[in-house]
């Protein structure tokens, strides 16, 4: 039983047949078109949160266009933190990059600005999921993930449920 220091909770595995397997421990997500959809959190997200902080820590990463991230995940067991100035997707990567081990996080994300997180973590042996919540999904987002989700609740629920994710990534 391998226990990470910062999360002191045991990696979230998931084997998949002839693709590989992830012992995850983070949760890195945008909020925007991600979680959200007009800014208002999707109907069914915040129970699916609440379910999965109990296995992965969660970090939601957010421009915040609409600026309601705080309030809508008010009370939620998530850490919360806004993006500066420019360049979001450089500090997306350097979020998982330098507070994760890229390895073992599994990313959502639907903008260009997510695109080099889902990379980062893809390359690194993490899982990378675009999310279409509504808004649309960046080709640059698909191209750097493991697969596209429709829907932020069928992204959740590949982790709720991981024989949901084995069933599409197995070889």
């Amino acid at each position: 039983m391998t226990m990470h220091p910062q999360t002191m909770r045991q990696p979230l595995r998931i084997e998949v047949p002839g693709f590989g397997s992830f012992e995850l421990l983070w949760l890195v997500t945008d909020y925007t078109g991600t979680l959200s959809a007009g800014g208002e959190l999707s109907h069914g997200v915040a129970d699916r949160l609440q379910q999965l902080a109990q296995k992965l820590e969660i970090h939601v990463l957010t421009s915040d266009t609409f600026g309601t991230a705080a309030r809508q995940l008010h009370g939620l067991p998530l850490h919360l933190h806004h993006l500066q100035g420019s360049c979001h997707d450089g500090q997306k990567r350097e979020y998982v990059i330098r507070r994760c081990n890229p390895a073992q996080v599994v990313a959502l994300g639907n903008g260009n600005n997510d695109r080099l997180m889902l990379e980062a973590v893809r390359q690194s042996g993490g899982l990378a999921i675009a999310v279409d919540n509504g808004e649309g999904c960046a080709s640059s987002a698909i191209l750097a993930a493991h697969l596209l989700v429709h829907g932020a609740c069928e992204a959740l629920d590949l982790l709720l449920d991981p024989r949901r994710l084995i069933a599409t990534l197995r070889r």
